[in-house]
């Protein structure tokens, strides 16, 4: 790898810039699934319901008892709950359904899909994936509850579960409803006294921050709350030969499919958003259906296949082939055309050729509940590891393989593939099939901030026995094994991958460095495979460790306690330093600060005072690992070369603790001057010697009573 004749390897990342399907203004937990409803399920998961449904039958037997009604206050009936931006023309009656009509009901007849019409509210990518959820009522009533009325125990209070980041949330409401002219403004039901659409739109603005949060979006971001599936991704120009059929199986394991067509920059400036055959670009619509029927008139015995879908406006534009009027109808036998036109249950669905589907739309997607691929028979049972973690500006958000500088400094997981795939059609397959997927977290609630979707992937490379964070050249010099096909700015991008048995690392990142933000990394396997954070295994029991094998077990600072009757003070100090630095003309500093004077004191004793020539032993060791680094002589290093440095004076930390050392010391610029650095090392020498202090059996653990942790704190603010 050190091999500087080698040639650098340069990779070619492929980047796409997904639009949202409307346009818009805008910690480990393995489990084993049994069935193909076992994705969205965990170990512990009775454990969860049962605490969070105490909590909301606690909230509702209380406000029954006192026969008053819940308010919520973490969701107000006011704009703040409404708006982020700009405040909407009208002005909303927040008002009860039994203040809207007669005989208010929470469910009529089971959830269907025709109990969704979008209001003024541009959230059709969620209705989308809503009208896919109620065509499974395993999952359609895992979200929504069924034991809640309006008669019986009536108290105003609603609660739904959503799927987020790898455990499932009970998000409850109050049933106050925005409405104008006694109308309900956004979702609704075609009946006027069902509720439970109107209501969930709501907990689902609530968990995002507000209802203009779910202004355009992605509909297999939805589908995901709603199941915690696997998502696949399909651009119908690319799409696979065997499309139909992998559409097929998705809808018969019960996996929610939606699509949708780009809207192209033309249309933008032209404001057109509906196709000559009445189609609406930007627009999320449900797939439904599948059906393939035999063609009669014919002389050679023909099929035709149709996909069936759904509109959440609840009305039909769809001018083409197979539409309610085509004489196309026609052309199938009168079994087929009764049996279809019974399936089609309410006005806002329609019917049209799988060839005009893939003509028409642009993208598919699918949400699976279990990663089994959707071309095999046979379904399997998966275990999963979750990771979650983050992009740190100037420490860990690395951006993708097109910044070899700092592409190295992305978290990295460890993948261990074990055990082969079974594979009965052939015998002689070595390999292990696995499943990554990575969603970033938190951006459509951070939308008031100005947050939106980054553009991410990942990178999976072949580690060669290294146990460590791995470095530069190792990027370098090594092609990845596999990686996603694109970086592309969904909430999630996933893929499936076939790899011989052996140790691998997965780089997540976003496309551009100094992206920061949050991540949950998933990692499905048919096998007990492992995947795990990268960094020594001492670290992760210990979290921060000194190098013993580097520099004979020196550290950079050495010596005992402060003694008592040290007599120099910090402003000395500063003196001291700056004659020393006057002889380093080379180091470009107006001198150190009273904080990095005081820190110093407080880690010298007396065989290490503070004379010109030990402090200028002092200052040579760090320098000399400073300029190291500081190539372009700013006098200052990158914070993403502080790894490097911390690494080269014998300090080992975790991620975590290098994210904290880049907020803590590097300017606006993303640098860390000479003052900073030293400060730095001192801070981490006053850390290692309050650990060490409590660390009687210098096992690298230490167990505190209320005492000493307040001990701990005093000794080490001390040592700052």
């Amino acid at each position: 790898i050190g091999d500087k004749t080698k040639m650098a390897i340069v990779e070619d990342t492929p980047v796409k810039l997904a639009l949202e399907t409307e346009a818009s203004p805008e910690t480990d937990s393995p489990y084993t699934p049994n069935n193909i409803y076992s994705a969205i399920l965990s170990r512990n998961e009775a454990v969860k319901d049962a605490k969070r449904l105490k909590n909301f039958l606690e909230l509702r037997d209380k406000y029954v008892s006192k026969n008053v009604l819940f308010e919520d206050p973490l969701f107000p009936a006011n704009d703040s709950s409404l708006w982020y931006s700009n405040k909407f023309p009208i002005d909303f009656e927040w008002k009860r359904p039994k203040e809207i009509c007669d005989n208010p009901q929470f469910i009529i007849d089971g959830a269907r899909r025709t109990d969704i019409c979008q209001g003024d509210l541009g959230d059709c990518w969620l209705l989308a994936a809503i009208a896919c959820l109620t065509l499974n009522e395993k999952l359609l009533y895992r979200v929504i509850p069924e034991d809640q009325s309006f008669t019986e125990n009536y108290a105003g209070i609603f609660h739904f579960q959503f799927w987020r980041y790898g455990e499932w949330e009970d998000v409850v409401v109050d049933d106050r409803i925005p409405t104008f002219n006694n109308q309900l403004v956004f979702t609704k039901s075609f009946r006027r006294n069902e509720f439970w659409s109107a209501l969930l739109e709501k907990a689902y603005a609530k968990l995002h921050g507000s209802y203009e949060a779910l202004k355009g979006g992605n509909t297999l971001e939805a589908m995901v709350d709603f199941t915690g599936g696997v998502t696949e991704f399909f651009e119908l120009s690319e799409a696979p030969k065997e499309l139909y059929s992998i559409m097929k199986k998705a809808l018969e394991r019960g996996s929610l499919m939606g699509c949708s067509i780009d809207v192209s920059q033309w249309a933008f400036s032209h404001f057109e958003t509906e196709t000559s055959s009445g189609l609406v670009r930007g627009h999320a619509y449900s797939i439904t259906g599948l059906e393939e029927c035999d063609k009669v008139k014919v002389t050679k015995k023909t099929k035709i296949r149709l996909v069936q879908m759904r509109n959440p406006w609840g009305i039909v534009l769809w001018k083409g082939p197979w539409s309610a009027k085509s004489k196309d109808w026609s052309t199938i036998s009168s079994s087929d055309n009764n049996r279809l036109k019974n399936q089609t249950i309410e006005e806002s669905e329609f019917w049209m050729s799988f060839e005009d589907f893939k003509k028409n739309f642009t993208k598919l997607e699918i949400c699976n509940l279990t990663p089994d691929t959707l071309l095999d028979d046979v379904p399997h049972s998966w275990t999963v590891a979750v990771h979650e973690g983050r992009w740190v500006r100037g420490s860990s958000a690395g951006g993708c393989r097109n910044f070899p500088d700092t592409f190295w400094t992305n978290p990295q997981y460890r993948l261990r593939l074990y055990e082969e795939d079974d594979d009965p059609h052939d015998p002689a397959h070595v390999a292990c099939t696995f499943v990554v997927a990575l969603m970033q977290k938190g951006r459509r609630r951070d939308r008031i901030k100005g947050a939106k979707l980054y553009t991410i992937g990942f990178s999976i490379y072949e580690m060669i026995g290294s146990e460590q964070h791995l470095q530069k050249d190792f990027f370098l010099y090594n092609a990845s094994k596999v990686k996603c096909k694109s970086y592309i700015n969904l909430r999630e991008v996933s893929e499936r991958f076939s790899l011989p048995p052996g140790e691998y690392v997965i780089i997540p990142s976003t496309f551009e460095p100094h992206e920061e933000g949050e991540f949950i990394l998933r990692v499905f396997s048919e096998k007990n495979n492992t995947s795990e954070a990268n960094a020594n295994k001492e670290l992760e029991q210990d979290d921060i460790e000194v190098d013993k094998k580097k520099g004979k077990g020196e550290k950079v600072f050495s010596g005992n306690p402060i003694a008592k009757d040290l007599e120099i003070c910090a402003n000395e100090l500063k003196v001291v330093m700056k004659r020393v630095l006057e002889k380093h003309s080379e180091l470009k500093t107006e001198g150190f600060s009273l904080e990095s004077c005081r820190s110093m004191i407080a880690l010298m004793d007396h065989a290490s005072l503070p004379t010109d020539n030990k402090t200028e032993f002092l200052l040579s060791s760090m320098q000399v690992i400073f300029k190291k680094y500081d190539k372009d002589k700013s006098n200052s290093i990158s914070s993403f070369e502080m790894r490097n440095a911390v690494n080269d004076a014998g300090f080992r930390l975790n991620n975590q603790l290098y994210d904290i050392i880049t907020m803590r010391y590097a300017d606006e610029h993303l640098n860390i001057d000479f003052d900073s650095f030293i400060c730095c090392f001192v801070r981490l020498e006053g850390m290692f010697r309050t650990f060490h202090a409590f660390d009687k059996n210098r096992d690298g653990i230490i167990q505190l009573n209320v005492l000493e942790v307040r001990t701990s704190r005093q000794l080490y603010h001390k040592c700052q």
